[in-house]
């Protein structure tokens, strides 16, 4: 078997696997190592903590605007109504992820379904 060719069927998906290892799991370990060290309400948590939500909330916003795919089908309306109400639930769920998550996503196949 010839290593140096990469024609081979398994060579994209052994290059997926490195390449989304390295990039995952590095970080991963470092914010074990830190994190541990580190106090909760420490400045440097706090900032990593809002990145995380941001890009969490830009990627909902780029799902509701721009979307792609089947979703790219359905109306505006639709979709940020799914969401709004998704978080109204959330907020009467007493703050629970697991219900805003679950009614956005009932309510939006709901709607598709009904269209």
């Amino acid at each position: 078997m010839n290593f140096t060719s990469f024609d081979t069927w398994w060579w994209p998906y052994l290059f997926i696997l490195i390449a989304g290892t390295v990039a995952t799991d590095i970080w991963r370990f470092l914010g074990v190592l830190v994190g541990g060290k580190m106090r909760e309400d420490s400045q440097a948590l706090v900032l990593v903590r809002c990145v995380a939500t941001a890009l969490v909330a830009g990627v909902i916003a780029q799902l509701i605007l721009y979307p792609t795919g089947e979703l790219a089908n359905s109306p505006m309306w639709l979709r940020a109504g799914s969401a709004v109400l998704g978080f109204v639930a959330f907020l009467l769920a007493g703050q629970r992820i697991l219900v805003g998550v679950l009614t956005g996503e009932a309510l939006l196949l709901a709607g598709l379904l009904l269209l």
